[in-house]
């Protein structure tokens, strides 16, 4: 299997000539991108790229290519274009884990609900899809102190007592019951936003 080095704005170093054409240069660091935006685009192309039958690494601020035969210009092309945000994508994020993570974790669960749970494809990749973000949410949690209700910011009443929410191990968020639920779909779409950022996409079928 090859292995093709990119640098610069990224593309595959196999002769002088593909340097020039993909731009091949010096790197610098790049910070974690948040603009899900641009991450959605990188995570588009490292889709594409896995499809192609390359897989995208780093080596810090280069990526790196292996695939069993030539990649087509076009993916490659999108990987130029979007390396800044594919090597935030590719670094690990707080809790530890990166994109190609997510995507193992995604399609082992897609897997066991397909021929372990007998589920048809799309509702297997739908409960994947649910598994991934509960997993997210467990591994980015929210804390809060005891004093206010993180929703809507008001202490606590006698007829409407802060309640913990959460685990001892990770902290607790303290709302009151009835705002529990707008802040529990706002966590769930933060969750379903930065899968989607990593190229996880939720299934049309999982709501």
């Amino acid at each position: 299997m090859s292995c093709l080095h990119s640098s610069g704005r990224g593309g595959g170093q196999k002769s002088e000539s593909e340097s020039k054409r993909t731009g091949a240069g010096p790197s610098h660091a790049t910070p974690r991108n948040t603009d899900r935006g641009s991450n959605s685009a990188a995570a588009l192309a490292l889709k594409k790229a896995r499809e192609a039958g390359l897989r995208v690494g780093n080596e810090g601020d280069t990526l790196t290519l292996e695939a069993a035969a030539a990649p087509p210009q076009d993916v490659l092309d999108l990987l130029v274009r979007h390396k800044a945000d594919i090597l935030a994508l590719l670094r690990p994020a707080e809790d530890g884990w990166m994109a190609e993570d997510w995507q193992v974790f995604f399609d082992e669960r897609a897997a066991v609900a397909e021929f372990d749970g007998g589920l048809p494809r799309a509702e297997a990749e739908a409960r994947a899809f649910d598994c991934c973000a509960v997993e997210w949410l467990n591994r980015n949690p929210v804390r809060s102190p005891p004093s206010r209700c993180l929703n809507c910011g008001q202490a606590e009443h006698s007829h409407d007592p802060l309640l913990p929410f959460g685990t001892g191990s990770s902290g607790y968020a303290w709302l009151h019951s009835r705002c529990w639920p707008a802040w529990h779909e706002a966590r769930k779409a933060e969750a379903i936003a930065a899968l989607t950022a990593m190229g996880i996409l939720e299934p049309r079928t999982s709501r």
